[in-house]
């Protein structure tokens, strides 16, 4: 660690802590009624990131493969389940299909980085391994989420022009091929717009960090494009296996569709 690093105490935290504040006075001023949500939030949000703060600083000096291996197994379950709680409609089998797609996408994308590009020894140092998952993890199922509710919309939507197609004799995918790029297209958009301005209008957070922790600017750099490009490439390969999930799910091997076991979860 570089010698201009500068420790934050508690008492500093305390002090970022109060900035909350003002997005509290806003809406208080104008009425949002966001109070409640932006003070659980926040205690949420400082509460998980200091216990993986001691989680990981436990975690780091023991090193154990199976115990790092078991962390980032219980990461990925939870992404895919906070990918399919973001969505406004479910089918039965959508839970699996998104852990499937979290953890293949993922393990995969992460592996090849970590052990293929960064050449990490050994291939499990979390120091490495769960940061990188963790950015990963995050974009991803961002990336699943919102492929994910676009092709459940898309269907529902045009549903009779989808069925039409079929009864005129198109095959499944060939009525639904619209919409599964279209959901693609979709799924993968924030991750083009984050990488368009990255460098120019932001700074990642990641090269951001190691910057502030004193490391080369340059270093941090390469390890910044390394770390977006995995993402970027795990958030394509999840987006495409929950789309082609979801229509396997959603379409019958006799070309038909499925839309009834669809249900929505908003509340009127």
């Amino acid at each position: 660690m570089s010698d201009n690093y500068i420790f934050l105490d508690y008492f500093q935290l305390g002090g970022a802590i109060l900035l909350i504040l003002i997005n509290i006075i806003l809406s208080l001023w104008l009425r949002l009624g966001l109070e409640k949500s932006l003070l659980i939030a926040s205690l949420r949000m400082v509460i998980q990131l200091l216990l993986i703060g001691y989680i990981l600083e436990w975690l780091f000096n023991l090193s154990n493969a199976w115990l790092v291996i078991s962390i980032a197994l219980l990461m990925a379950t939870i992404a895919g389940i906070s990918a399919v709680n973001r969505t406004s409609r479910r089918f039965p089998s959508i839970y699996w299909r998104s852990l499937i797609s979290v953890l293949i996408s993922s393990f995969l994308i992460t592996n090849l980085s970590v052990a293929g590009i960064i050449k990490v020894e050994p291939w499990y140092n979390p120091q490495y391994l769960i940061p990188l998952l963790g950015m990963i993890l995050g974009n991803t199922l961002t990336g699943i989420s919102l492929g994910l509710d676009k092709f459940m919309d898309n269907l529902v939507k045009n549903r009779h022009q989808v069925e039409t197609l079929l009864s005129l004799g198109a095959t499944r995918w060939e009525a639904t091929h619209q919409e599964v790029t279209s959901a693609i297209t979709t799924g993968m958009i924030p991750i083009i717009n984050s990488m368009m301005v990255m460098g120019l209008v932001s700074l990642p957070g990641m090269m951001t960090g190691q910057i502030l922790a004193g490391a080369n600017p340059l270093n941090a750099v390469r390890y910044q494009v390394v770390i977006t490009f995995s993402i970027a490439s795990a958030c394509a390969l999840g987006t495409l296996m929950i789309v082609l999930l979801a229509w396997i799910a959603l379409t019958t091997p006799n070309h038909q569709l499925k839309i009834s076991i669809l249900y929505n979860t908003k509340k009127n």
